[in-house]
């Protein structure tokens, strides 16, 4: 066996992990051949590749980011990419890919499997918002880094008496947001799947303060909207890539809140802390699971599917389904958070 392997999209936690136990399977069980492609799609397109061994993977394991690189170009958005791509697998003899990445580098593998190109998928992504999958690894490392940080957050609020914005990774869900609110005993929670009234906000920071309950931390997702007609953001553009520029909201949300609660506010963006450094042993253990699952199913011959994580088993669905719509928060998580909110 011959199988490629690419990572995709943002770099994530466990990234290492799923190339390791790639290339531990296809070479020490299967007496195989792993080729990994340099910064994802882009380098399978430009055929820049190495071959990845077991040697070569030795210490990668703890390691955040990935050896390989990756980037957030696709085949369907380059002229002759798909047929770019449909030669550099033929030419290093390649029985088929390992796709790693989230919805839309995932997407693209379930197009390029529809137009004759061999895919297993790997989900990958600290949103967690993969559907078809309980969770995805990268998730657990994010909301560890977000609640270390909320936790670290409570202790100078309180010396102030301020209210803290603290803005997490979360374009169309609130994974992230939900889970390290809750875990870090913050006072509110703002997601992309449940707009907010900015005036209600701000009256149950007051009440809150008037209880006697002093400093308040908001966790806010990037992508959590206002109801229409209470709060107007500005229009967020779109990238390169056609994905939505976002990220900022905290600090459009911070002066409004101040200014009409009258409390000190400030604001935390934790960005791309979130995607860096080692994986937390859950996402280290989750992705070494995925890896080998992904090489066994590429062994059976069984293209066109992602592997996934269910009542703790690892299973295989259809790529089609896996992508087909994004996991949002259940209402009953967010539930359990609005129990404990200001």
């Amino acid at each position: 066996m011959r199988l490629g392997v690419l990572t995709s999209g943002g770099d994530c936690p466990g990234l290492n992990a799923v190339i390791r136990a790639v290339v531990r399977k296809v070479e020490r069980d299967l007496d195989g051949t792993v080729i990994g492609f340099r910064d994802g799609y882009l380098g399978l397109m430009e055929d820049r590749y190495e071959v990845l061994t077991v040697d070569r993977c030795r210490g990668i394991l703890p390691r955040g980011g990935t050896i390989l690189g990756t980037s957030r170009h696709q085949p369907y958005g380059v002229d002759g990419g798909v047929d770019m791509v449909r030669r550099t697998v033929a030419k290093r003899g390649l029985d088929g890919l390992v796709v790693i990445g989230g919805n839309g580098s995932l997407g693209a593998g379930r197009d390029l499997q529809d137009d004759g190109v061999p895919v297993v998928g790997v989900p990958k992504t600290i949103d967690n918002d993969l559907g078809c999958t309980e969770v995805t690894f990268g998730f657990d490392t994010a909301v560890t880094t977000a609640t270390e940080a909320i936790d670290r957050l409570h202790t100078t609020a309180e010396s102030h008496d301020r209210v803290m914005l603290v803005e997490v990774m979360g374009r169309h869900v609130g994974h992230i947001a939900t889970w390290s609110g809750i875990a870090g005993g913050a006072s509110m929670i703002l997601v992309p799947e449940e707009p907010f009234d900015l005036d209600e906000v701000c009256a149950a920071l007051v009440r809150r303060h008037e209880s006697g309950r002093f400093a308040s931390i908001v966790v806010v997702a990037e992508g959590a909207v206002p109801v229409e007609g209470t709060f107007t953001l500005p229009d967020p553009g779109i990238d390169e890539f056609g994905h939505q520029r976002l990220g900022g909201i905290a600090h459009l949300l911070a002066p409004e809140i101040a200014a009409r609660t009258g409390f000190d506010t400030k604001v935390v963006v934790l960005g791309y802390l979130q995607r860096g450094g080692t994986p937390t042993p859950a996402d280290r253990v989750l992705a070494t699971r995925f890896g080998v699952a992904a090489a066994e199913a590429a062994s059976d011959g069984d293209w066109g599917t992602m592997v996934a994580i269910r009542a703790g088993r690892i299973i295989r669905v259809p790529l089609t389904e896996a992508v087909a719509e994004p996991k949002v928060v259940a209402p009953d998580i967010h539930d359990v958070g609005k129990i404990f909110f200001a």
